[in-house]
C-alpha cells in the first residue's frame, strides 16, 4: 500500500522491519515516545551511536545507504505510545539532494506499507518520516514526511533527549570546590573520514578494549536465505579482510578466502567474525581487534573484496565503521569506485607510539597481488576458494 503524508494504516503486533531507503547517506534515528510525546531517557533514542534500545525491542542496522529498524511491537513496554522515525542529512545541504527517500514497513519479508517523500524543492536538513503508534490497544503506522529545521541535535532535543554539547575550550584553572557530577548526556558525535579529512588519531591508552570494524553494503535484489542457495540471481558477496603486521615484523592475512579467520586472544590478535555469503546477516561482516594487545600490532590494512557478483562499487554503497570503546564511531565510505576492479583498500590502523592513527585509503585494485604490490607487503599469492 502506497501512502500519502498524513495517511495511517494498521500494522500487526509482531516483529516489524521499518526500512529507510535513501539515494545518499543519511543518519536515521528512532525515538520511543510516551504519553507526553517525549522520551523518558537517553536509552529511548536509537541511532548510529546507540544502535539498540536497552530492552532490545528496537535495533538499527545499516545496509549501504539504507537503514533498517527491527521493532518488536509486541514487546514494547505498555507505557510506550509511539516510535518515531527520523532522518538527518549527511553530506548534502538539504533533503532535496538525497535524490530518493522512502520509508516502508515490512513483516515476514513482505512489504506492507510504503511512504515516498516528495523531495523536489524541500529546504529542510531533517525530516520526521513517520511513526508507529498505539490506538485502542492496536498498532498503526502514520506516514508524516514533516520537515524539521536543524540537524540531529535539535531534532533529538525536540523529542526530549538530553544531548551533550561539543566540548568548549577549557578556561584558565582557578581553585574551586569539586562540582557534583551531572548525569551523563547522550553524545551525537560521529567522525566521517573523507578525501578532505582522511585521517584521525586516537589518544594512546594502555588498553583500547575490543576494537570492532564493521563492513556493510547494499546486497542487490537477489534472493536471500535458502532460495539464494539454489538461485543464480544472487546479490554481491562482499568480503571483509585485513593485512596485519606485528611489531616484530611478522605479517599475515585475515580473510574468509582460505578460511584464514585469525585469532583474537593470540597473535595476530585480529579475528574475522564469520562470513556472510547470503546477505541474511543484516549487520554485515565484523573484524575484531584485541585493543589490549595493540602494543604488539604495527599496522592493520582493512580491505573489501568482491568474491561473487558483478564488480559494481557504485551499487554496493559500502560503508566501514570503526567502533572503539569510549570513542565516537569512525566511518568511511567506499566511494569513487572503479567498477572494473574487484578489491578496495579501505583504511589502515597504524600504531604510532601506542596511539591509533586511522587513515582512509579508498583505492581500488584488480586483486590481492595488485594491492599487495602497491603497498609493499610482500606476500606470495595463489588461487584460493571459500
Amino acid at each position: 500500500m502506497n501512502m500519502t503524508p498524513g495517511a495511517n494504516a494498521p500494522v500487526p503486533a509482531k516483529l516489524l522491519t521499518v526500512r529507510v531507503v535513501s539515494g545518499a547517506p543519511v543518519d536515521a534515528s528512532a525515538f520511543r515516545l510516551y504519553a507526553d510525546g517525549k522520551v523518558k531517557g537517553d536509552a529511548d533514542m536509537i541511532f548510529y551511536g546507540q544502535p539498540k534500545s536497552d530492552d532490545a525491542t528496537v535495533a538499527l542496522t545499516q545496509e549501504g545507504h539504507n537503514s533498517n529498524f527491527a521493532v518488536d511491537v509486541s514487546r514494547l513496554h505498555p507505557d510506550v505510545q509511539k516510535v518515531a522515525f527520523t532522518v538527518t542529512c549527511e553530506g548534502v545541504q538539504t533533503v532535496a539532494g538525497l535524490q530518493r527517500l522512502l520509508i516502508q514497513i515490512e513483516a515476514d519479508n513482505e512489504v506492507l506499507l510504503v511512504g515516498t517523500v516528495e523531495l523536489n524543492g524541500r529546504q529542510e536538513a531533517a525530516l520526521i518520516l513517520g511513526e508507529l503508534y498505539r490506538r485502542n490497544s492496536e498498532w498503526k503506522f502514520r506516514f508524516i514526511a514533516q520537515g524539521f529545521n536543524g540537524g540531529l541535535k535539535p531534532l533529538a532535543e525536540h523529542f526530549g533527549v538530553d544531548v551533550a554539547d561539543a566540548p568548549a575550550p577549557a578556561p584558565a584553572p582557578t581553585p574551586a570546590p569539586a562540582p557534583t557530577p551531572e548525569p551523563a548526556k547522550i553524545s551525537l558525535s560521529k567522525v566521517s573520514l573523507t578525501k578532505e579529512k582522511p585521517a584521525i588519531s586516537l589518544t594512546k591508552r594502555d588498553n583500547f578494549g575490543q576494537i570492532r570494524i564493521n563492513l556493510n553494503w547494499h546486497r542487490g535484489s537477489g534472493p536471500t536465505g535458502l532460495r539464494a542457495m539454489f538461485s543464480s540471481n544472487k546479490g554481491v558477496d562482499l568480503d571483509l579482510g585485513a593485512f596485519v603486521e606485528m611489531a616484530n615484523g611478522e605479517k599475515t592475512v585475515i580473510q574468509a578466502l582460505g578460511k584464514r579467520f585469525g585469532d583474537y586472544n593470540r597473535e595476530p590478535f585480529v579475528q574475522l567474525q564469520g562470513d556472510d555469503r547470503t546477505g541474511d546477516v543484516s549487520d554485515g561482516e565484523w573484524l575484531h581487534i584485541n585493543g589490549g594487545e595493540w602494543k604488539h600490532i604495527r599496522e592493520v590494512l582493512v580491505f573489501a573484496f568482491i568474491y561473487e557478483g558483478v564488480a559494481s562499487w557504485d551499487k554496493t554503497d559500502g560503508v566501514v565503521t570503526l567502533h572503539v570503546p569510549e570513542q565516537p564511531p569512525i566511518e568511511t565510505r567506499m566511494s569513487e569506485g572503479q567498477n572494473n576492479r574487484n578489491m578496495c583498500a579501505i583504511a589502515r590502523l597504524v600504531n604510532e607510539n601506542g596511539s591509533i592513527k586511522v587513515e582512509r585509503i579508498n583505492r581500488f585494485f584488480n586483486g590481492h597481488s595488485d594491492m599487495d604490490q602497491a603497498f609493499g607487503w610482500g606476500f606470495s599469492w595463489r588461487a584460493g576458494s571459500k
